[in-house]
């Protein structure tokens, strides 16, 4: 643009100078000059010489004013020319990465002739853990982030389409020249964009789900390309980090089925018919009831049970897990309030849940609705969940425990440094993994494992709570190592809320004990058979 200026200005001068040549060469061949003298001298009486002068300098003020105004004018159309061009940028690319956005990809989709002579390898890509850099180093670092993403990108495919689509997803178009491998460049992308990165002085791990397919063949069209690319990134997702998979067919059923179970979800939180179910935990030594752990039951209208591992991951992507949890504790505390008054409630709390930082008054303001008193709340918390954002995790922790809220880490012994987390967080009860309690009469080592577990917890003034007891030799055996609390079909399954309180009502009036010999008609009830 310096130079199209540049070359108009010197254009003017020609113009101005050709002017004056033309001008001075039509007076020199008129005499314009001597006749207007010998006018003027024989008419002076009329003073047409000062009237002649009058008007040639208003006429050379008015051109020069023209001339300016002229010259404005094309400087404001060369400033709204500028003007539009940043606007057209700006509205199809990524101000921060500077790549092309979804908007300028919505266009090149609706070309008709993209794929005329060429095929695309289309590659779709979620960022792993970006989301633990924006939370813990800042939104500045996540940015610095994106942006070396995006070089990584470039550096791969220079010469490519590459889009940024927001957030942290990334579409690459890839021209199929020769024998290109789709699945090598797939696995270059991972590579390149899980090196680390070191951003503000820290050094930043994240990963890639990659998915992949090819646009231009088979009648694939270029936004068929792109869904079904998408589709496979989300199996890579739920692979873990840092993996890359090409499109199948299944995939678009797996995800044509999650869209309608999670449109099923909402009805279902819509109409209420997410419930909680509660599984009694009893002490062992007594074998008298604790308390109950509330377990989402989604109950269809033809009497079938949809598993909580199916839909609470949905509720997570889709955002609905701080209204379903809500929805659910809300009818749990009210629920505990049937109870005796020393049987606790204990509730699950997933990994995303307790990445808010206002879980802990979310809990509490329901509590209070409800008058169930903080002392008989439990929450139940995974090893993983401490994983995911360990800095707000540790938050709202302290923020429960402050409250007289207990916290219980469930499944212990399967996730991640499982030591490590018993003594960077303040627990008031370990749950022993049922893979543990189910295998230990089998194999000395588990055996083992388990007796460790029992003395761990007690020797940093824990409880210890057994899952999945199932037989009775079971039972007897972690009687004898000194196990706390049991929990298991042996002791009673899931059920309702009406059978609930007439557990919990025929143990107050029992003793509490579960297991009672002489109550044959309670034991079925517990057990469920």
């Amino acid at each position: 643009m310096p130079n199209f200026r540049h070359n108009r200005a010197n254009a003017e001068i020609l113009i101005w100078i050709g002017a004056f040549v033309v001008l001075y060469g039509l007076a020199s061949y008129s005499n314009a000059h001597e006749v207007l003298d010998h006018y003027f001298r024989d008419h002076e009486s009329y003073n047409l010489d000062e009237v002649f002068t009058a008007l040639n300098i208003g006429g050379f003020l008015g051109l020069a004013y023209s001339v300016l105004r002229i010259k404005d004018m094309s400087r404001e159309i060369y400033r709204r020319h500028l003007a539009e061009r940043d606007v057209d940028w700006i509205a199809f690319h990524d101000p921060l990465t500077k790549l092309p956005n979804r908007r300028l990809l919505d266009a090149v989709t609706a070309r008709e002739d993209f794929l005329s002579r060429d095929r695309y390898a289309v590659f779709s890509i979620d960022l792993d853990g970006f989301k633990k850099v924006n939370d813990l180093l800042g939104h500045d670092s996540g940015d610095d982030a994106l942006k070396i993403t995006s070089e990584r990108l470039t550096e791969i495919f220079p010469d490519e389409h590459i889009y940024r689509l927001g957030g942290d997803e990334f579409v690459v178009l890839a021209k199929l020249n020769g024998q290109v491998d789709i699945k090598a460049l797939s696995a270059r992308i991972v590579r390149a964009i899980s090196k680390p990165m070191t951003i503000k002085g820290s050094t930043v791990d994240l990963g890639a789900s990659v998915g992949y397919t090819v646009a231009g063949i088979n009648g694939v069209t270029l936004a068929d390309a792109i869904h079904q690319s998408d589709c496979a990134m989300y199996a890579s997702k739920k692979m873990g980090r840092n993996n890359a998979s090409a499109f199948t067919p299944a995939m678009l059923d797996e995800l044509n089925n999650r869209v309608q179970l999670e449109a099923r979800l909402r009805q279902a939180m819509r109409e209420g018919v997410i419930e909680p179910y509660y599984q009694p935990f009893v002490e062992l030594s007594t074998r008298k009831l604790a308390g109950f752990e509330a377990l989402a039951r989604w109950k269809t209208a033809d009497g079938t049970f949809i598993p909580p591992s199916d839909f609470i991951p949905i509720a997570e992507d889709a955002g609905l897990i701080v209204e379903l949890t809500e929805q659910l504790f809300r009818r749990a505390c009210k629920d505990a309030m049937s109870w005796p008054a020393d049987t606790i409630l204990s509730f699950n709390v997933s990994p995303t849940q307790l990445c808010d930082r206002l879980l802990g008054l979310r809990l509490l303001k329901i509590m209070g609705e409800s008058g169930l008193p903080v002392q008989r709340l439990e929450i139940e918390i995974t090893e993983s969940a401490l994983i995911k954002d360990a800095v707000v995790a540790r938050e709202v922790l302290e923020d429960l425990t402050k409250a007289g809220i207990r916290i219980a880490l469930d499944d212990f012994g399967t996730g991640y440094s499982s030591l490590s987390q018993l003594s960077n967080y303040h627990f008031q009860k370990i749950k022993i993994d049922r893979s543990f309690v189910q295998t230990f009469e089998a194999s000395e080592k588990q055996d083992k494992v388990v007796r460790a577990m029992i003395a761990l917890g007690h020797g940093l003034g824990v409880q210890v709570t057994a899952e999945g007891i199932e037989e009775k030799s079971q039972l007897q055996y972690l009687q004898q190592l000194g196990c706390d609390l049991g929990q298991g079909y042996l002791l009673g399954r899931p059920q309702p809320i009406e059978d609930a309180i007439r557990t919990s009502l025929a143990a107050a009036e029992n003793g509490k004990d579960l297991m009672s010999d002489d109550d044959r008609s309670l034991k079925r009830d517990v057990l469920g058979r």
